[in-house]
C-alpha cells in the first residue's frame, strides 16, 4: 500500500504540472482498494470542466503510470 501511494505521489507531481499551466492543482486524499480519492485545488476546484479532468486527464495517466490504480474520485 505504501507503495502505490508513493507511486501515486510521483505520478501526480507529473499531472500537477499541466493543471499548474491553468492555475489549478490536485491533492491526494487517500486511496482504498485501487481507488485513489483527490481533491481539486485552485482554479480546478471551481471549474465546470473538473469531472472531465478528473476523468480524462488525471484518471487516465494515474491507470496508465500506475500498476493497480482502479479508478480517481473526487474527496
Amino acid at each position: 500500500m505504501e507503495n502505490l501511494k508513493d507511486d501515486v505521489e510521483l505520478a501526480l507531481e507529473k499531472i500537477r504540472e499541466g493543471l499548474r499551466v491553468d492555475g489549478g492543482d490536485v491533492e491526494l486524499v487517500d486511496i482504498v482498494d485501487g481507488i485513489v480519492k483527490v481533491k481539486l485545488q485552485g482554479h480546478c476546484a471551481g471549474c465546470p470542466f473538473s469531472q472531465m479532468t478528473l476523468k480524462n486527464f488525471i484518471e487516465k495517466e494515474l491507470m496508465k503510470s500506475v500498476t493497480g490504480v482502479k479508478g480517481v474520485i473526487s474527496a
